[in-house]
């Protein structure tokens, strides 16, 4: 199929501009259709592969380009991590049948700011590039729920001071701005045996064996050895 071209300096500033690229030629059709039909919309061009649309679409600079994740050859992520450089105003959306994180994870490092799955309906494709082109990144909602549930099993990165108790790093604090055991206890109301107790457990949590050792850790240094 050829591409269907119009140049950008034709296109009213109002008009949001969308490229497609999608190797379905029936899927191609109806999504381009839909576009053309939507007030302020204009499709400037349709690509069935990475290869026409990375030679292309740099020049139609579109607002927004639909690009199918499957495509023959380099897929779609390879499109948009070759395109995304060349043209950082164009928003991308990803079209796909996958709904698994690995996926949808490269494809937003790629530079996709929108995942949308190929039975998107056409008021809700329609709404997602208008959302996409304000700024926003539209999901499906599937897909979403998907990168929810990756960011919640996700095991964020974390401090060894993350391993004591609340009254611990109160202690290490405290310690870290150079009050003394005794300076400790009154400050906290508890006596120098408290004191002592936490700082062994601190100690024992953080592995080291000085009060250096543990407020380097405390600041997120380099601690030195024990002499």
């Amino acid at each position: 199929m050829k591409t269907e071209t119009t140049p950008s300096s034709t296109v009213p500033s109002t008009t949001l501009s969308v490229v497609l690229v999608e190797d379905d030629p029936s899927l191609r059709d109806i999504l381009s259709t839909w576009i053309q039909e939507a007030e302020g919309f204009r499709c400037l061009g349709v690509f069935p592969d990475t290869e026409s649309a990375t030679a292309r679409m740099p020049q139609l600079r579109p607002d927004v380009a639909i690009v199918d994740i499957n495509l023959p050859g380099l897929s779609g992520i390879e499109c948009v991590r070759a395109l995304k450089p060349r043209i950082p105003a164009t928003q991308f959306v990803m079209l796909t049948v996958y709904e698994d994180s690995n996926h949808i994870f490269d494809a937003l490092a790629a530079g996709a700011t929108g995942y949308l799955i190929k039975t998107t309906p056409r008021e809700a494709l329609i709404t997602a590039l208008l959302e996409v082109h304000g700024g926003g990144s539209p999901m499906s909602s599937t897909i979403a729920r998907k990168v929810v549930q990756s960011l919640q099993h996700a095991r964020p990165a974390s401090r060894p001071t993350d391993e004591l108790s609340k009254r611990e790093n109160e202690v290490l604090a405290l310690l870290a701005q150079g009050y003394l055991y005794k300076e400790i206890a009154d400050t906290m109301g508890i006596g120098i045996q408290t004191v002592n107790t936490y700082i062994r457990r601190i100690y024992e949590k953080l592995h080291v064996h000085s009060r250096g050792q543990a407020v380097a850790i405390y600041a997120n240094l380099p601690h030195p050895k024990s002499s």
